[in-house]
């Protein structure tokens, strides 16, 4: 096979000598894509972002080296209606993941409506290779296993989580799979997805073929697992740290050093030059683990902005300014849409996510919309079965943070840590923004969200 650069040599000639492309087999110089998304990482727990207790140098170099969002948004603040919404592009109750996917049908709140097309089906169609490595939980049988909704290559855990990252078993089930296969590998959950993410990079490498991949950790998901010589580091370094915050640091800088692999495989593979790296998280931090948020009220499985707000990064050697920072605002179903504006990848026109293409350019962009949505689904006696919401439009932000409380207002222009309701001193503002997230609540509800009784049986 003749390699990329050679190709690109040929086509520089050919140009010099006034051959017409026409005349040649085209050259595919598209970037590859990879997309890295941590689990419960909080908004403040990389170094990069603002944590005091905790060394990650990969991912500080990551930021240094593009774009930092400082106001980034999960679409929701649990793990499955997020990553419904990555790769749909669409709001996540609107493809049926209003909350999350989970092994016993009583407790499940999502079922991934089979007639949408995910974008990487997308990308699979415009020539993409598309790969998935560690966690899909978007469901746990066919139809919706990661082969058949738009990945060539799938290598991780079907699950929501592991109820250990070195047995790797939710519920005493084995989700770990390769493709279609039962798998059952030894090894710390985090070094697995590294391995088997280098090993999917090195078998790319000199392919002329650009791939996206999607690798997204369970850590720092709970159980709060590091390896054990990790976690002693931490409590050497930091001796006044409490033991839960010393488990949960050695975690995150575990996970760290993972990426740092996949990068280094990157750039020994030559592909680094060329290829889109977006870092980020699918929900704020979880508070009671000891997660680090920073100034931001609660933490995931709220719609407090410490649940929704998440670190993220965008790399692109030679399009993107290194050590750049914005405040432009993104959600998680912007990435791919963006992503796809950047190689050309044509995709259904009615997405809800947009495009934030120009500010990776360095341009300036109008706001990708004028209503921000957040919705939750959720069981057990704190939730019944029922909705937590959040709207924002320009500096209000209306939420109803539990089915059974009333609605609340804030001002996060004066207010962004959203200590003073001001709900009741302006009814009108409540009034029409409550109108405008239940008729959002509307979209999502012509869409099914628990699988056909065939399915479940």
């Amino acid at each position: 096979m003749i390699s990329r650069s050679c190709l690109r040599i040929c086509s520089l000639l050919m140009t010099l000598l006034g051959i017409g492309v026409a005349d040649c087999a085209a050259v595919d110089d598209r970037p590859n894509l990879l997309v890295i998304l941590a689990d419960d990482l909080g908004y403040a727990d990389l170094q990069c972002c603002g944590s005091t207790d905790m060394q990650t140098p990969v991912l500080n170099q990551l930021f240094a080296d593009g774009l930092k969002f400082t106001e980034a948004y999960a679409n929701c603040p649990v793990c499955s209606p997020t990553r419904a919404a990555l790769l749909s592009g669409r709001y996540q109750d609107t493809v049926g993941v209003p909350g999350v996917i989970r092994t016993h049908a009583e407790n499940s709140w999502g079922y991934l409506a089979p007639d949408i097309e995910l974008l990487p089906a997308a990308a699979q169609r415009a020539g993409y290779h598309t790969s998935i490595v560690g966690k899909w939980h978007l469901g746990l049988e066919s139809p919706n296993t990661p082969t058949e909704r738009g990945f060539d290559h799938f290598h991780g855990f079907l699950g929501d989580m592991m109820d250990d990252y070195y047995h790797h078993r939710r519920h005493d089930v084995n989700y770990m799979r390769r493709q279609q296969e039962v798998i059952d590998p030894e090894g710390h959950a985090t070094d697995l997805f590294t391995q088997w993410a280098v090993e999917y990079l090195n078998e790319r490498k000199g392919s002329d073929q650009p791939f996206l991949m999607y690798l997204a950790y369970n850590a720092p998901h709970t159980p709060i697992q590091p390896p054990a010589d990790w976690l002693q580091k931490v409590r050497q370094r930091e001796p006044q740290i409490t033991p839960k915050r010393a488990a949960l640091v050695a975690l995150i800088e575990h996970m760290d050093a993972g990426i740092g692999s996949v990068i280094a495989a990157l750039k020994a593979n030559g592909q680094w030059e060329n290829t889109i790296v977006v870092f980020t998280s699918d929900n704020g931090g979880q508070l009671d683990v000891g997660a680090n948020n920073g100034p931001l009220r609660d933490g995931k499985q709220s719609v407090y902005e410490g649940g929704l707000k998440v670190p993220m990064c965008v790399t692109w050697p030679g399009n993107i300014r290194p050590g750049t920072e914005t405040d432009f605002r993104v959600m998680s179903m912007d990435i791919l849409p963006t992503l796809f504006a950047a190689t050309g990848i044509e995709h259904a026109e009615d997405l809800d996510g947009h495009s934030f293409l120009p500010t990776l350019q360095g341009k300036t962009q109008s706001a990708l919309r004028d209503r921000w949505f957040y919705s939750r689904r959720e069981g057990g006696v704190r939730y019944g079965g029922k909705t937590i919401e959040a709207v924002q439009e320009g500096q209000w932000k209306l939420l109803q943070n539990s089915p059974f409380a009333p609605l609340e207002l804030y001002n996060l222009q004066q207010d962004p840590q959203e200590q003073n309701n001001l709900a009741s001193a302006n009814r009108g503002v409540v009034n029409r923004l409550n109108t405008v997230l239940r008729r959002h609540l509307q979209r999502g509800g012509a869409v099914p969200w628990q699988p056909p009784a065939a399915v479940r049986e």
